[in-house]
């Protein structure tokens, strides 16, 4: 299957849909360039293909502007040619600023918040095959920003898309942070009918969102994950009793050597000495702003945004984005190039789907279309 990819960044998403197996990236567009370069780095390093139609580092509105018609008459095409080799989908995650609550809130009506009516539109006029739509809770949780997302599927549903939905946490698919994300899927009445699919009156029958997850949130939720410890620098404790090892950040630190990672020492260095840093219990993260992780629990999240600042959890500094990478589950082998900003390294690296959340959705998608069963 093929895929075009928008608002890509470096791709978190796109990742987790190549390693699944069965889907290649043939399009890419993201805005900031940066964001673009990592995105093709770390791809060249893991020796994965380049995308057929290309990287296309610009405004997804021009497509939709009206001003750049040779640009959208130039995608369509692609998108046609592509339908008639494969099934072809688009997926992106629009930025959500304006619809977090941590951010700025802005709704629909913020810069942020308008780009995803424009990807939205853009699918209704692209039509393909299918589509995947991620953004934060507070669009699918907050009552304003329901009634958008709202508006958006009665678009998609007017655009002939039967459609499924979902509120996902990072923790189901094996990730170690506790990051909710909303999921909508949409797939062509044509492509339903073709492949014997089942659908009712526009909504996905049996869409199988459970299939690929490998934890139940609310058991993970009840285990006796430790609260705070006394800040010990640099002395190695071992993991309590009745634990996920594999949800825990220490364990991902260690699955990926982080230590020895190419960006082991990217990370920030602390501008008023190093008090705060020697002082907060490990695992403390009751306040907003600097956060110090426990070893042995997942992580509240891998952002960077907003003012969240990570603390390791036994060394006096901020976790480097060798750290934040593997808390994103990311491969190993994922690499950030070493002479990148580092305001731009954590801020994509924040932005990003964690990858094993991305295959999950991706492996389902794959299921739902081949009436693979579980």
């Amino acid at each position: 299957m093929n895929i075009f990819s928008f608002f890509s960044g470096a791709g978190f998403l796109d990742l987790g849909f190549e390693l699944q197996g069965n889907y290649n990236i043939v399009f890419v567009n993201e805005f900031h360039k940066a964001f673009n370069r990592v995105y093709q780095y770390a791809r060249q390093h893991m020796g994965l293909p380049t995308p057929k139609y290309g990287h296309h580092v610009e405004d997804i509105t021009e497509y939709l502007d009206g001003k750049h018609d040779e640009k959208l008459q130039k995608l369509l095409g692609w998108v046609e040619e592509s339908k008639q080799e494969d099934i072809t989908g688009f997926i992106g995650g629009p930025p959500c600023p304006d619809f977090s609550v941590a951010g700025k809130n802005r709704g629909k009506e913020g810069e942020n918040g308008k780009l995803s009516g424009t990807y939205a539109n853009l699918i209704c006029k692209a039509l393909p095959d299918f589509f995947v739509f991620e953004n934060v809770k507070g669009l699918y949780r907050t009552a304003r920003h329901r009634h958008f997302f709202e508006e958006l599927k009665v678009l998609f549903r007017e655009s002939g898309y039967s459609l499924t939905e979902q509120l996902v946490n990072s923790l189901e698919y094996g990730a170690p942070q506790d990051r909710d994300r909303i999921i909508l899927i949409g797939i062509q009445e044509k492509v339903i009918e073709r492949l014997n699919l089942t659908s009712y009156d526009g909504t996905l029958i049996k869409f199988p969102w459970e299939s690929h997850k490998l934890y139940k949130l609310d058991d993970v939720k009840k285990l006796p994950w430790p609260d705070k410890s006394p800040y010990n620098k640099g002395i190695p404790t071992s993991i309590p009793d009745g634990l996920i090892k594999e949800l825990t950040v220490e364990y991902w630190w260690e699955k990926n050597d982080v230590v020895n990672h190419p960006n082991a020492n990217m990370y920030f260095q602390p501008r008023a000495g190093i008090v705060r840093f020697e002082t907060k219990d490990e695992g403390d993260v009751e306040k907003k702003c600097y956060k110090r992780l426990h070893r042995w629990r997942y992580s509240p999240t891998a952002a960077y945004g907003n003012n969240e600042v990570h603390i390791h959890p036994y060394l006096p500094r901020r976790i480097s984005a060798a750290e934040a990478l593997a808390i994103q589950s990311l491969p190993a082998n994922f690499i950030l190039p070493t002479d990148m900003t580092l305001s731009d390294a954590f801020k994509t690296i924040g932005n990003g789907v964690p990858f094993l959340l991305a295959k999950g959705i991706a492996n389902s998608i794959f299921d739902f279309l081949n009436h693979i069963k579980q």
